[in-house]
């Protein structure tokens, strides 16, 4: 019994926290065809749903992947194509890592059959996840929040010039949410000790594009936090109790701040 795609926790609060690259897992028949340093999974989103922990205990949804986004990366477009044209950047089933570095052995990356085959068991089974548990609070509340929950490495030169800010706000450039939920977020960064941007070199990946609706009542909002302001960006990745608990407030705020300004639309 192979376990499920994604994991969904049910919660009252108009808040989905969505984990879309915290999967660790790797099936086997892809094992096989993966070079050592794929195997490695650098570019997960460690730990996200323990330092998310306190807003699933207040009572907000979570949901996670359960697989790498070596296997399929659901926040890519279905249909393959970039977000950041122009820039370097994975794709939907991605055959390098973050540095460039192959992901296959040679000559064993997916063809499109397989690619459409991955899609349908991997990729659509999250989004019908993340769909149905939005539709379940918005027929309960007016307005709902979808936090998209990411974490990189803070060099990553194939990718960006120099160090990222911790915070890595993205709105779509204020199209995924209300201007006074983006402005709370942004509140609640400047009053933190991190460093932040607003939709700087992420604005948001395929889940805060294509689900924020402002207008229709779901608002998304992506964070891109920088790892080593909770864990340690060395393998085999731990995460660091003491480091977190000085972010973990700055999320609370953010999230209460976001939250806060949706209740008064």
């Amino acid at each position: 019994m192979n376990p499920p795609v994604c994991c969904v926790t049910k919660g009252r609060l108009p808040l989905v926290i969505s984990i879309p690259h915290g999967g660790e897992l790797l099936p086997d028949w892809l094992v096989r065809r993966l070079t050592p340093v794929a195997r490695e999974r650098a570019d997960t989103d460690w730990h996200m749903r323990r330092l998310y922990a306190f807003a699933a205990e207040q009572g907000a949804s979570v949901v996670e992947a359960n697989y790498s986004r070596y296997v399929i990366d659901v926040n890519r477009p279905g249909d393959g194509s970039s977000l950041y044209p122009g820039q370097t950047t994975t794709t939907l089933c991605p055959v390098e890592t973050f540095r460039g570095e192959p992901l296959y052995l040679q000559g064993d990356g997916p063809l499109p059959d397989e690619i459409d085959e991955r899609k349908r068991d991997y990729w659509q089974p999250y989004h019908d996840a993340l769909s149905a548990e939005i539709a379940r609070l918005r027929g309960e509340h007016a307005n709902v929040l979808v936090w998209e929950a990411h974490s990189i490495a803070g060099a990553l030169p194939r990718l960006f010039d120099g160090k990222l800010p911790d915070l890595n706000i993205g709105t779509y450039s204020g199209a995924s949410c209300s201007p006074a939920m983006r402005d709370a977020v942004i509140a609640a960064a400047t009053g933190s000790p991190y460093t932040w941007v607003a939709d700087g070199r992420f604005k948001g990946g395929h889940i805060t594009r294509h689900y924020g609706r402002p207008a229709q009542g779901v608002h998304t909002i992506q964070l891109e936090m920088v790892q080593a302001v909770y864990m340690d960006e060395q393998a085999p990745f731990p995460y660091l109790p003491e480091v977190a608990a000085r972010v973990q407030p700055v999320l609370r705020n953010m999230l209460d701040g976001a939250l806060a300004a949706m209740a008064a639309l």
